[in-house]
């Protein structure tokens, strides 16, 4: 596969995962975009000390993860003030309607069934992208979107 050459403009998305298939799917779509660079994690306590050093643009993060679940990691990273208006889109393979509501409400900016639509993936990241203000304002207008598949 042929990597695009990284522009000056790189948007940066994490993406906290600790299936290595998962993963991989998302390296593949985030190397199509030149404007988009692929921060990698695969747990959660990882993931959130690479998300306070390097303040990526939006997280990814799935749900179970090996060490806490993302709703814990989601927590810290919300009591946190370098991290807490990084908007983050939960994935995760349960998707059912009672659950996509339960996972929503603790914060998360949207949410993701695995298998990924990977047309769907794509908009929900871009609008994700478009919401994270350079300026980190607070996520008190966040818009929720659901994936049905």
């Amino acid at each position: 596969m042929t990597h695009l050459p990284q522009t000056k403009a790189q948007r940066v998305v994490l993406y906290i995962e600790d299936s290595a298939l998962d993963m991989a799917l998302v390296e593949q779509l985030i190397a199509r975009r030149a404007d988009l660079k692929l921060l990698k994690a695969i747990d959660a306590y990882s993931g959130i000390r690479i998300a306070k050093e390097e303040r990526p643009d939006v997280i990814l993060m799935d749900i179970k993860l090996p060490d806490i679940t993302g709703f814990e990691a989601l927590k810290i990273l919300r009591n946190d003030p370098a991290t807490a208006n990084i908007p983050v889109m939960a994935v995760s393979c349960d998707a059912y309607p009672n659950q996509v509501e339960k996972e929503l409400k603790p914060g998360f900016f949207t949410y993701m069934t695995k298998p990924f639509n990977l047309v769907e993936f794509m908009h929900m990241l871009d609008l994700s992208l478009q919401y994270a203000a350079p300026s980190r304002k607070p996520l008190l207008h966040r818009k929720i979107f659901k994936c049905t598949y």
